[in-house]
């Protein structure tokens, strides 16, 4: 126990120091100095954009509703292998994107399902959740357009069923949930896929090894036009490592550095280049 609390206490430090130094080298230009016309767009007209899709006040009626939700959940976590009881409203505070984060995706998937992403675009987009947890960025990415599918891994069975409910009281019918080690499950979903992938959300098993390994088994999965989402890149000094690891992977562009999270991008026209952006 104790070297469990130690980790943490390390965790902290370094991620409050990692969001300091981030936030002292970080500029808000709204896009100026950026080169590529789509990237720049990016910045410009949708990480600062505060106009409210149609449904973003159901979702969040739902988060308000978990965080008072008494219920006790076990949780099988096969990340740390600890398995545990936890309230709703416990792992709606500490374990669930916040709204901020989770608005500025459904913005950006907005803009992808769109034809001046990339034009004449006629099918819709193909994305993948790592990480479930109660199904609330998940309704974020689907509320975007119902022809748009989600496929959504989660370990533990308990907390699939309350995103499941979630998703029912939003009438979502675009997600596909994968309850399991996500290991095993992400391997056989790679294994058979069919189709490229246009946006990935990677929220799940918060180490560095796990995170190269997720990404190694999706970036082949990606469209050029395609994204992915590393959610808590300064979690701890290992995640930090991986997504620093991930900037220079081969094949990947342009990389955006939010602070809590990452932005990695596969379209060839794009400099390759880490920008720093101060939400």
């Amino acid at each position: 126990m104790a070297d469990w609390r130690d980790t943490m206490t390390k965790n902290v430090f370094f991620s409050v120091r990692s969001m300091l130094w981030h936030r002292l080298r970080a500029w808000n230009t709204g896009g100026e100095g950026i080169h590529s016309p789509r990237l720049f767009y990016l910045v410009r007209h949708l990480f600062y954009e505060i106009a409210r899709l149609y449904a973003w006040d159901d979702i969040e009626e739902r988060r308000q509703a978990m965080l008072r939700a008494p219920k006790r959940l076990h949780i099988r976590d096969y990340g740390t292998g600890q398995d545990r009881d936890e309230l709703v409203m416990h792992i709606a505070k500490n374990s669930v994107m916040g709204r901020r984060e989770a608005q500025l995706l459904a913005r950006l998937v907005h803009y992808m399902s769109g034809n001046e992403y990339v034009p004449g675009r006629t099918q819709p987009l193909t994305m993948v959740e790592l990480g479930t947890s109660l199904g609330l960025t998940t309704a974020y990415l689907a509320a975007v357009d119902s022809r748009n599918t989600v496929t959504s891994f989660e370990g533990s069975d308990e907390i699939a069923a309350m995103a499941q409910l979630n998703w029912q009281k939003l009438q979502l019918k675009n997600v596909r949930l994968v309850v399991g080690p996500i290991d095993d499950t992400l391997y056989n979903y790679v294994r058979s896929a069919r189709e490229k992938l246009d946006f990935v959300l990677m929220d799940a098993n918060h180490t560095g090894e796990a995170t190269l390994r997720y990404f190694a088994a999706l970036a082949p999965l990606m469209n050029e036009n395609g994204i992915i989402a590393v959610d808590d890149i300064r979690y701890s000094q290992d995640m930090y490592a991986a997504w620093q690891q991930i900037t220079h992977t081969a094949g990947v562009t342009a990389t955006m550095d939010l602070g809590k999270m990452g932005l990695v991008f596969f379209y060839p026209a794009v400099q390759q280049k880490t920008y720093y952006i101060r939400l």
